[in-house]
């Protein structure tokens, strides 16, 4: 089965408007401290347009970037897993415009619901999945031996 392009398009027309109901358009200027890793995680959003950087905490340095999100990317998904805090940090590259939803009233529709629920489930488990991948690549490139990481 094909993922989704994004979480919108994972749910079918009844659960796409109880979603939708949830959302709120949010124009965020560039250098926007979304969160911090260790933070309570309480929303997240869909990008629309711009990026977002995801980046991790190290001792004494600036926090060093491991993802960049764009154009109908998730960004957050630890809201959805207890003890419901941020596993990275998050700061707008540009401008962003983006949707965003209200975690706690997500997670009780998600329980109210169980199409959505599933749907919402799948699609970050998909997108956790897709990463991840991305992040194994990365680290091969970097640190496998010569000849482990995919040619492109």
């Amino acid at each position: 089965m094909a993922t989704a392009r994004n979480l919108f398009d994972a749910m079918p027309p009844e659960q796409r408007r109880m979603l939708t109901e949830l959302a709120r358009e949010v124009a965020l200027p560039r250098a926007t401290r979304l969160f911090e890793e260790g933070r309570r995680a309480d929303r997240f959003w869909i990008v629309r347009s711009g990026q977002v950087a995801l980046d991790q905490h190290v001792p004494g340095r600036q926090p060093a970037v491991v993802e960049t999100l764009g154009r109908d990317e998730l960004l957050g998904w630890s809201w959805l897993f207890p003890p419901y805090l941020w596993h990275l940090g998050a700061r707008t590259v540009g401008p962003v415009a983006a949707v965003e939803f209200d975690a706690p009233a997500v997670r009780e529709l998600c329980d109210r619901d169980p199409v959505l629920g599933r749907a919402v489930y799948r699609y970050v488990a998909e997108t956790v999945s897709r990463r991840l991948h991305g992040t194994r690549t990365r680290l091969l490139d970097l640190y496998g031996p010569e000849g482990s990481g995919f040619d492109d």
